[in-house]
Formats: C-alpha cells, sequence, structure tokens
C-alpha cells in the first residue's frame, strides 16, 4: 500500500487579481462541522529558496522544522 500525506491547499485573493496558493496540513475537514472554524490569526513565514528537485516529503520536513523553531519561540 501506498503510503500518503494528508495536505489542503488555500488559495489567498488579493484585490488586483493576483492569486497565491499554499499547501499544508487540513484544518478544515468536510467531516467536521463549521461552528469552530472561523480563522482567527494568519502568519507568513519568511521567503525561502528551496532545491528545485526537492521531493514532496523534503518540503514538509522543512515546514515542521520551522513549525517547531517558530512555536518554540512564542513560548
Amino acid at each position: 500500500m501506498m503510503k500518503t500525506l494528508a495536505l489542503q491547499l488555500v488559495t489567498v485573493g488579493l484585490e488586483n487579481g493576483e492569486r497565491g496558493v499554499f499547501v499544508g496540513w487540513p484544518l478544515i475537514s468536510e467531516k467536521k462541522e463549521n461552528t469552530d472554524n472561523n480563522v482567527n490569526d494568519i502568519w507568513f513565514s519568511n521567503i525561502q529558496d528551496v532545491p528545485h528537485e526537492i521531493t514532496l516529503e523534503q518540503l514538509m520536513k522543512l515546514v515542521r522544522e520551522q513549525m517547531c523553531d517558530c512555536n518554540s519561540q512564542l513560548q
């Protein structure tokens, strides 16, 4: 059986018509009721250059490391 990774795309549209797509772990599931799914905060990381040939697994590892680093700095 192939190993899978649950991801969710978030598209942000600007007033000037430009859009960006962000990839991350799912926050909102179709199985959950929508009562507590209001957005409270949004953070954007610094822009980082990553290797062109990076795999999804390597990219998600970098994201996890950055999230752990950010969480430790906030505490």
